[in-house]
């Protein structure tokens, strides 16, 4: 009796799982380190390790493409887009801003850090004509590349971090933005949300009860879906498994945070993305171990793959994402 009772409950287990997923596809396998991808015209593009860049077409994965940015084996973590280019910037010092024209894929530098600490952890654009990117820095201030109406500088503030206070390049998604805010998270011993109202270019500090303390620890990932309900998750890297006060959830726009599903989520994470059209309710998020979902907008979770090393995701259309990470790209769709 107890055989068949366990059979049965492995038996609907797997039932639920299959009627969750319909298809997961791998389009890609390459020698290469993912962590920051784009959709545009129907393609995955992406930027990696050993200065790699290129797409993967979602209808047609047998047409991709591939390019190198340098001679030399940068490592990017960032990848973000405007009407007609790419941008990406590698992490580490001299830190380079590759422009890459969507028609033709020519590139060129068009901003240098040679900052010691120069090391880019996210690029956002806002707009067409307005885009920030995030770095370490070497003076315990915010430090963020400012790129606004064609124009490239740092963007002047007076934010002083805290001792240990940095960023994650996990997945280029410590940024995000509504048209009124900016928000930015930071991670490590110190680990805060920082808004910048664009009307007043003035930035607020919040405080966050996530996980932290130590450099592995913080926020990793943030997404709004307006201007008050956003989320927030984390962990620690070195603890895969670890999921108490990883996950926070804010409904006045980042300054108060809740925490959710504490000890009772995936652990780690490294990217979060809220489904478009659903209102906050359902989310996706993945660690480098597994891929979970919540349909209450974050209040709890379900793992629906334990499939390891991914470590960014988006979004295609309301029932397929993609997910990019160590050497693969890949495509699933979802049933509802």
């Amino acid at each position: 009796m107890k055989k068949t009772a366990l059979f049965l409950c492995l038996f609907l287990g797997i039932f639920t799982f299959s009627q969750q997923i319909e298809r997961f596809t791998t389009i890609l396998n390459d020698k290469i380190s993912i962590r920051a991808i784009e959709i545009y015209d129907n393609k995955v593009w992406y930027s990696g390790t050993d200065s790699k860049f290129g797409f993967v077409d979602l209808k047609d994965p047998e047409h991709k493409n591939q390019i190198k940015l340098s001679d030399e084996k940068l490592q990017f973590r960032t990848l973000a887009q405007d009407k007609d280019f790419f941008y990406a910037a590698n992490i580490e010092s001299p830190a380079r801003f590759f422009k890459i024209d969507k028609k033709n894929l020519t590139y060129q530098i068009v901003f240098t850090d040679v900052s010691k600490g120069a090391f880019y952890d996210a690029f956002h654009f806002v707009s067409n004509n307005l885009a920030f990117a995030f770095s370490d820095t070497d003076d315990a201030r915010l430090k963020l590349a400012m790129y606004k109406n064609g124009e490239w500088s740092f963007f002047q503030n007076n934010i002083k971090l805290n001792e240990g206070e940095a960023a994650f390049a996990a997945s280029n998604t410590n940024i995000a933005s509504t048209k009124k805010y900016l928000w930015i998270a930071t991670g490590g011993k110190s680990s805060r949300i920082l808004r910048l109202n664009f009307k007043n270019n003035q930035i607020d500090v919040f405080n966050i009860p996530i996980i932290q303390g130590e450099s592995s620890q913080g926020i990793y990932s943030i997404d709004f879906l307006d201007n008050k309900f956003g989320i927030a998750v984390g962990g620690d890297y070195t603890k895969q498994e670890a999921n108490i006060n990883n996950i926070a959830t804010t409904n006045d726009g980042g300054e108060t945070w809740q925490i959710q599903a504490s000890g009772r989520n995936g652990g780690y994470t490294t990217c979060v993305r809220i489904k478009p059209n659903s209102k906050g309710k359902e989310i996706i998020a993945v660690g480098d171990q597994h891929i979970s979902y919540s349909s209450d907008s974050g209040k709890t979770w379900k793992k629906i793959s334990g499939e390891k090393g991914f470590f960014v995701c988006q979004w295609i259309d309301g029932n397929t994402l993609v997910f990019a990470g160590k050497d693969k790209i890949s495509v699933m769709k979802l049933k509802f």
